[in-house]
């Protein structure tokens, strides 16, 4: 605790030198006198007890008015604050939500576990912008850039296949997710484009969309999705479904030529821990800056003061009014 006004305790010398003048009064002062003829009834009755609380008005008088003088010079506490300043990344993950996403290579398909990895990375980004953008035949926006974490997950869970004409349109995901970035004034803006297929649709081809991406200072992250070889797929039939091998196909060479051109890096996950293995590495690589700055932060405790001092005003009156009453 300090004070911010000291010079104003000196005046703790006024109450001091009101006591003294009420001791001295009491001590040496001229006193009222009664005669009388004996004094024995008074020695045998002792001292009253109201003879000692009528110094209780002094005391609580003189108390309040030290909490007055402690007040008025401003009390105060501090402690050292740390004021943390994020410089945030704009983050468009782009997913392919294309049947092919239903193989079952990972757990407990390639779609769901793409889900449930992304938004363990969205919890880790709390100062960054993300948004999500899906594609299959055609892309759209499934949730524009924001920092509200609780929307951006729901909307993330809400993903799913077939809710748009099937294919892979690369390109189109690609640019979509770029033209989310427009006005974006953050100094690092990134994609994250995930797919297991290779480029069959869509009216904006992949390179073209790389090349609008590297224009507007976007950098791009592609992920291949996929085992090596052949993937269990789930394949209806007259007798229900049915899980059939089929042959993963991954555009490596193109995907790999998108994270060039745009400064990015291309990766290949076989499985749930090769993906969130992914993740992690990127989260590392797109750093916000942080800066810390110190700062105090000031509690005021001069109410305190003034309370017990009002306090003790309030019994003074209170005592005065029922103890020491005159009488008529």
């Amino acid at each position: 605790m300090f004070f911010e006004y000291p010079k104003l305790l000196w005046l703790l010398v006024i109450p001091a030198l009101l006591v003294a003048h009420y001791i001295y009064i009491e001590l040496a002062g001229r006193k009222p006198h009664l005669r009388v003829s004996g004094i024995g009834p008074w020695k045998a009755g002792g001292s009253s007890i109201l003879g000692v609380l009528r110094h209780l008005p002094m005391a609580l008088r003189t108390v309040a008015l030290v909490m007055i003088i402690i007040a008025i010079a401003r009390p105060r506490s501090s402690k050292q604050m740390d004021k943390i300043d994020t410089e945030g990344i704009d983050i468009v993950l782009a997913m392919d939500v294309s049947t092919s996403m239903l193989a079952r290579d990972f757990t407990p398909d390639r779609i769901s576990a793409a889900k449930d990895i992304a938004i363990e990375f969205i919890s880790q980004r709390p100062s960054d912008r993300i948004g999500i953008v899906v594609f299959a035949g055609e892309s759209y926006t499934q949730c524009p850039l924001t920092t509200d974490r609780a929307t951006l997950i729901n909307l993330m869970k809400e993903i799913e296949t077939g809710l748009i004409d099937d294919g892979t349109a690369i390109g189109n995901g690609l640019a979509t997710a770029v033209a989310r970035m427009q006005g974006s004034d953050a100094k690092s803006r990134v994609v994250i484009l995930l797919t297991d297929g290779v480029n069959n649709s869509g009216e904006i081809t992949p390179q073209n969309a790389a090349d609008i991406a590297k224009t507007y200072g976007v950098r791009v992250y592609t992920i291949g999705v996929g085992a090596n070889g052949t993937a269990p797929y789930p394949v209806i039939t007259p007798w229900g479904v049915e899980m059939q091998n089929v042959k993963v196909e991954i555009d490596e060479d193109l995907l790999k030529n998108i994270a060039e051109t745009t400064g990015g890096r291309y990766f290949r996950a076989v499985d749930n821990t090769k993906l969130s293995e992914i993740y992690s590495e990127i989260n590392k690589m797109e750093k916000a800056r942080t800066t810390i700055d110190s700062f105090p932060v000031y509690k005021e405790l001069f109410p305190k003061y003034g309370v017990v001092a009002l306090l003790c005003l309030l019994l003074e009156a209170l005592f005065s009014l029922l103890f020491l009453r005159k009488l008529p």
